[in-house]
């Protein structure tokens, strides 16, 4: 049976959707005038922004009463009638993103029975990079006691031939329109249309043969016997924490038939890794306060650094200089592996700290300092994601970045967590 299917979707109604729609709680970390301004725009209005927690708030020292505030905003949501629910729903929706690009996806639910974030795993929802367990435990602080999710979860489908999410583009006007309207703050705009039932079953089905385990071995000439069916694209850790909240419940209640509680699932989207809006960036880095001679030497040494042509380049930003370089002891599948691996290794002993940074322009000017050094890593292919993820186990954490923060999934549907 395959992991994602119909949710019972919440959706507001009789509210200003652009002040509802806020960006992944997870971006602009660095940019509390973002979030500043959110707030500015929202006022008193209905918003996702008063049930979510911006994650530039999350070290504060006044984290837990937001945390409790959130809860209580979720609980008057739900008893003020906010929220209209759509039983056994599938949500189509078209996201125009802030390059003009539409990306096509399916707001459903995700079953966490199979899904495994550990390194290795052969479950057909997985991770695409290594999670940090450490991210975990303040994210359930969150969870623990809400009674809904809002979620900012993408998740990757290979599907080549276009069977899963395009054929909807052609039947949507036959659908009912939930909303249509402009993202706050440069998201772009974004349309929603609730699935009809015969074109649900065509989803359900056409998911089952991308899962077909001979048609995907024939795929990628393995010999699996759990083909990857999901893979993340964003909000892994979200993912992680809705699963690990869904055990520690289990374990919680021993001997209790869970199987068809709320919190074993959650809301997520599906996109088509081939969708042309899809566009996989590279992460750089950046290396500061740390002893860049002796760095550069003992990442040379260690990866066996030269001018000679590998599979694996990385070019190298010290001060205004660049050069290219090519890894001929490499330490993963990518250069970015090679590289971070490397890194892991080395800076505790030499000192000094890693950014990890989308834009080439930004690594070049901070490694103008004189105690930084700027690594640019070349594009993953899309085409190797999903079988980087089957061979290796999973990418290197921060390996490649889908769009800008802007393009990120904007919370808009959310889904009961708690039994009623």
């Amino acid at each position: 049976m395959t992991a994602f299917s119909a949710a019972d979707i919440l959706l507001p109604k009789g509210c200003d959707m652009e002040k509802w729609a806020v960006v992944a709680c997870d971006q602009y970390t660095s940019e509390p005038e973002y979030w500043a301004e959110t707030e500015r725009i929202v006022g008193d209005a209905p918003s996702a922004l008063k049930l979510i927690l911006p994650e530039v708030y999350l070290e504060d020292k006044d984290v837990a009463e937001r945390i409790d505030k959130i809860h209580r905003s979720m609980q008057e949501s739900l008893s003020g009638d906010l929220f209209a629910e759509y039983k056994n729903s599938f949500v189509y929706i078209e996201r125009v993103q802030s390059d003009g690009l539409v990306r096509a996806g399916i707001v459903g639910k995700i079953d966490l029975e199979q899904y495994d974030y550990r390194k290795g795993s052969k479950s057909q929802v997985r991770a695409t990079e290594a999670t940090v367990v450490e991210r975990i435990p303040p994210r359930i602080r969150i969870r623990n006691g809400a009674p809904v999710e809002l979620p900012h979860i993408m998740i990757l489908i290979d599907d080549g031939d276009k069977t899963v999410v395009e054929p909807l583009s052609e039947k949507k006007q036959g659908f009912k329109k939930l909303y249509d309207f402009e993202l706050m703050q440069g998201g772009g705009s974004i349309k929603g249309w609730l699935v009809d039932e015969e074109s649900a079953k065509a989803i359900a089905s056409a998911l089952e043969a991308l899962g077909d385990t001979d048609a995907f071995n024939a795929k990628y000439s393995l010999s699996e016997d759990k083909p990857l069916v999901y893979a993340m694209g964003d909000g892994n850790h979200s993912l992680a924490t809705a699963k690990e909240f869904y055990e520690q419940l289990k374990a919680a209640n021993p001997g209790k038939d869970l199987s068809n509680h709320p919190a074993r699932y959650a809301l997520a989207e599906i996109v088509n890794l081939h969708s042309p809006a899809l566009r996989f960036e590279a992460i750089h880095r950046i290396v500061t306060g740390t002893d860049v001679t002796r760095l550069l030497t003992y990442l040379g040494e260690r990866l066996t650094l030269t001018a000679e042509p590998s599979d694996q380049r990385i070019t190298i930003v010290d001060g205004e200089k660049k050069r290219d370089v090519y890894v001929h002891s490499p330490l993963s599948k990518l250069a970015v592996g090679s590289l971070q691996a490397a890194l892991d290794e080395l800076l505790p002993g030499i000192g000094g700290k890693v950014d990890y940074i989308h834009g080439a322009e930004v690594v070049e000017k901070l490694a103008a300092a004189e105690d930084a050094v700027g690594f640019l890593l070349p594009d993953m292919g899309k085409e190797e994601l999903f079988l980087t993820v089957i061979v290796d186990g999973a990418l290197p954490r921060k390996t490649f970045s889908m769009g800008h923060a802007a393009d990120k999934r904007y919370y808009v549907e959310a889904r009961r967590i708690e039994k009623v």
